[in-house]
């Protein structure tokens, strides 16, 4: 059997043992977005096998939560709940003092938008190495290493 050579995804995530996880992951893998599904599975892969421990911000419910419940799907609200307050080695952050201080720090510094800032401050103020996101934008935030997932998408 031949074996698949490491993905630059899969080099990047053995760096990591703490991951936070923007929105837009979240949705690709829940919808399986044609172009992200294969790398976020990667990604879910090694959260449910324990090598990654995730976390997103409270603010990840908000977004990823409306549009199930404005179009009525039930079935995939649910699917979310269950995977951002049910699965083993993720967990939902509340948002608090600390990580509202520093999401302004991160909005002062980088000029990035309020949900952006909540996301990463949630990120560096629970001692994550990295981010997942889609955001090209927040590829310039040094304070934890930002992956992109676009970057790691191949060209066939």
């Amino acid at each position: 059997m031949e074996v698949e050579p490491l993905s630059a995804l899969d080099a990047e995530l053995l760096q990591i043992e703490r991951l936070a996880i923007d929105s837009a992951p979240i949705i690709y893998f829940m919808e399986e977005h044609p172009r992200y599904v294969a790398l976020v599975e990667k990604v879910f892969r090694r959260i449910d096998s324990g090598h990654i421990t995730a976390v997103s911000s409270a603010l990840t419910l908000t977004e990823v939560l409306t549009k199930p419940l404005e179009s009525g799907e039930e079935g995939l609200r649910d699917r979310y709940l269950e995977l951002l307050l049910s699965v083993e080695n993720f967990s939902i952050v509340a948002i608090d003092v600390a990580i509202a201080t520093r999401a302004a720090e991160l909005r002062a510094r980088y000029g990035i938008r309020t949900p952006d800032a909540l996301q990463v401050a949630c990120a560096v103020e629970t001692g994550c190495q990295g981010f997942l996101t889609n955001d090209k934008k927040l590829a310039r935030i040094t304070e934890l290493q930002v992956l992109v997932l676009e970057s790691f998408v191949r060209d066939t």
